[in-house]
């Protein structure tokens, strides 16, 4: 009998261990990091705000969903600057909220067509950040920071003064005016049913398509020979240098495409929110993303995005529970601190542990 139970346990293993083998053979493909995005926002409006039990534990809501998601882009794109290539910006809100005032106003002078609204404030960004990196990248390290910083303080002052007849000052740009997609379908109607279940609103399936593009996009940046430089520097700059490859270059590129990031998702806050508030310029801005991003796990694909969510529901959820919802500042703090104590590579480090400690059960290689 002693036999017939070992023979049905090693079945399972070895059954359990093909199946890994053939996980481990399409986990990198960019197919299958796109799948798996595709289904992860599928279900999670309705699992965050709608599914049985776990809803009411969370008590999210819809609209919370499709701001991590916009949040989750703006994490992405930083994580290539400061994980992938080891540039820390003290200075994004310059391109989250100037890219957020682009849109808004070309939406209210020009056309509020999404599409246009988010490719509008994108170009903002993107030219933007290759005059502030062009700029900025003249000095490393902590003069870096600085120098991003100031700019965008300066961006700050410059829309809640000398520019406030465009901006509206301290107010915020409320005259966004948001068009149906493509002339037909307005984004605050429901998906169809019973689609709807899952997605709920337009909104969320118009937010979710660019974020699926930004992790694909950022996967395959990540995983091109432009991707393994960007490491190399990040590792020993002067050895790269050394090669023969022009380190400020790609550093410059690599600052515009973080930039082009932040300015789709400071679109898609404009169009989400209907409103552009000054502090989108502000410091304290460019102060959450990196919270964010070291929160999630900087140098990982899907690290920031973890963490764009846990600080999005403290801020949103928890601060608004009765006995604790003042202290939702110190929650986080406490949080943050505990995290990159224990775990120095955020949320995601924790994910790759257990991953590692599976794998490892299964029988695979390390």
């Amino acid at each position: 009998m002693s036999d017939e139970v070992g023979t049905s346990t090693e079945e399972e293993t070895f059954v359990g261990a093909g199946l890994y083998d053939r996980w481990r053979t399409v986990q990198g493909n960019e197919a299958t990091v796109a799948a798996i995005t595709v289904a992860a926002v599928a279900v999670f409006p309705w699992l965050f705000a709608d599914a049985p039990v776990l809803s009411d534990v969370l008590q999210g809501y819809r609209g919370l969903a499709s701001l991590i998601l916009i949040w989750g882009i703006f994490a992405i794109g930083f994580d290539l600057l400061l994980g992938y290539t080891g540039l820390l910006s003290f200075g994004h809100a310059a391109f989250w909220g100037g890219a957020a005032y682009a849109a808004g106003i070309f939406s209210a002078e020009v056309s509020g067509l999404p599409l246009l609204v988010v490719l509008a404030g994108t170009t903002f960004a993107v030219l933007l950040s290759w005059v502030l990196g062009y700029l900025s990248l003249r000095r490393g390290g902590i003069y870096f920071a600085i120098l991003t910083l100031a700019f965008a303080q300066m961006l700050f002052y410059m829309a809640a003064s000398p520019l406030a007849s465009l901006t509206n000052g301290e107010n915020g740009f409320t005259s966004v005016h948001v068009e149906p997609l493509f002339g037909v379908i307005d984004l605050g109607l429901p998906v169809f049913w019973p689609v709807s279940i899952l997605l709920g609103e337009m909104l969320y399936v118009f937010v979710a398509a660019f974020f699926v593009l930004a992790v694909v996009v950022a996967y395959r940046v990540l995983n091109s020979p432009y991707g393994i430089v960007l490491n190399a520097i990040r590792e020993n700059e002067q050895r790269a240098e050394f090669v023969g490859l022009n380190v400020r270059r790609y550093k410059l590129m690599a600052f515009v495409i973080s930039g082009a990031f932040a300015g789709v998702a400071g679109s898609l806050f404009t169009i989400h929110g209907n409103y552009v508030p000054l502090e989108s310029l502000y410091w304290t801005e460019s102060g959450e993303i990196v919270i964010i991003t070291v929160l999630g796990g900087a140098g990982s694909l899907f690290g920031p995005i973890l963490g764009a969510g846990l600080y999005l529901y403290v801020e949103n959820v928890v601060s608004g529970f009765g006995t604790i919802g003042t202290l939702w500042h110190l929650i986080l703090g406490v949080i943050f601190v505990g995290v990159i104590w224990l775990f120095p590579r955020g949320i995601w480090g924790i994910v790759e542990d257990v991953r590692e400690a599976v794998r490892d059960r299964m029988g695979g290689e390390r």
